[in-house]
């Protein structure tokens, strides 16, 4: 929890908006799982965690190829603990990509891309392809495809040309910023829905009559504002600035007010970890319980990545 033993150098800061967790200094330290979770070590590769809570580099094993039983359970549980991993030097093709995603679900494919993205050459592979003619612009924080009944569980990015520097992945932990939530915040929000839709963001960029075409078969979506994670129980958080349109049984006002607090609470970096691309890495990470950020300071140089996403389930709130 957030320290109560507030510097006095800092008060006439904190004192106006005491509820607000952007006014918060101290520690910032969260629990990495659920209360009274079993620490185990992982016995079939190496893990290095990156930050106390979010973020290890997994080493010792090849994606491609066949992976046992126990090693996938073993990547579960890390993947479980640690929100996103990290993979160095896997020179793999896309078949092997698909096939190491295949693994974890049915891939997804996602509907708008081919629109927004030129170049897609298959519809389960996202290419996102950004150079000189076309600069990054999925530097926002979000979870992706909230828009979605079942959005996606997680997601497979596989490096495959990256600049010399620039073009970092943040990743952000959402269950550790739920839990550093000022224990008020948390009541007026552990109950709250919110709608989710793609019109604003992915729709801003499509031709009006493929809009036209995909409304009726992608409306608005409800999500829980607080969602509980079935294997764990851990809460997170789960708007995001891109998806996320509003909050409701709130007034506009209230929700406006909650959202943009909230936003700012999942940016702090106590919650985050940063990925330096090298070709051959690979992140894998669950998209129900972080947030990430492609930083978009790489212009005009190239940066091309492939992503693999696995359908998720619906998502489900804190039990009344």
């Amino acid at each position: 929890m957030t320290s109560s033993a507030t510097p006095d150098i800092f008060r006439t800061f904190i004192e106006p908006r005491p509820t607000d967790p952007l006014y918060a200094v101290g520690p910032l330290m969260a629990r990495r799982t659920t209360e009274g979770a079993e620490a185990r070590p992982y016995e079939l590769f190496s893990l290095t965690p990156q930050t106390p809570t979010i973020g290890a580099e997994v080493s010792g094993i090849r994606l491609s190829g066949d992976l046992s039983d126990d090693v996938l359970a073993e990547l579960r549980r890390a993947l479980l603990e640690w929100k996103v991993l990290f993979f160095r030097d896997q020179d793999i093709d896309r078949a092997e990509h698909r096939e190491f995603a295949s693994r974890w679900g049915k891939l997804e494919q996602h509907p708008f891309f081919k629109y927004t993205q030129p170049g897609q050459s298959d519809a389960d592979v996202a290419t996102l392809a950004k150079d000189g003619m076309a600069a990054g612009v999925e530097n926002m924080w979000h979870n992706d495809v909230t828009w979605h009944e079942f959005p996606s569980f997680a997601a497979v990015l596989r490096a495959v040309e990256v600049p010399s520097v620039g073009g970092d992945t943040l990743w952000t932990d959402t269950g550790a910023a739920y839990d550093l939530l000022p224990e008020d915040v948390r009541a007026r929000i552990d109950h709250l829905p919110a709608e989710h839709d793609w019109i604003n963001s992915f729709g801003r960029g499509m031709p009006a009559e493929s809009v036209e075409m995909l409304r009726p078969l992608f409306a608005p979506v409800v999500h829980p504002v607080v969602r509980v994670i079935p294997e764990t129980g851990r809460r997170v958080l789960f708007v995001n600035a891109v998806f996320t349109q509003r909050i409701l049984g709130v007034s506009e006002d209230e929700s406006n007010e909650l959202l943009r607090m909230l936003y700012r609470h999942v940016q702090r970096p106590e919650f985050q970890v940063r990925l330096r691309w090298q070709p051959n890495t690979i992140a894998f990470w669950d998209n129900r319980t972080c947030q990430h950020y492609a930083s978009s300071d790489y212009y005009p140089a190239r940066r091309v990545m492939d992503r693999i996403s696995i359908v998720g389930d619906t998502p489900v709130g804190i039990s009344a």
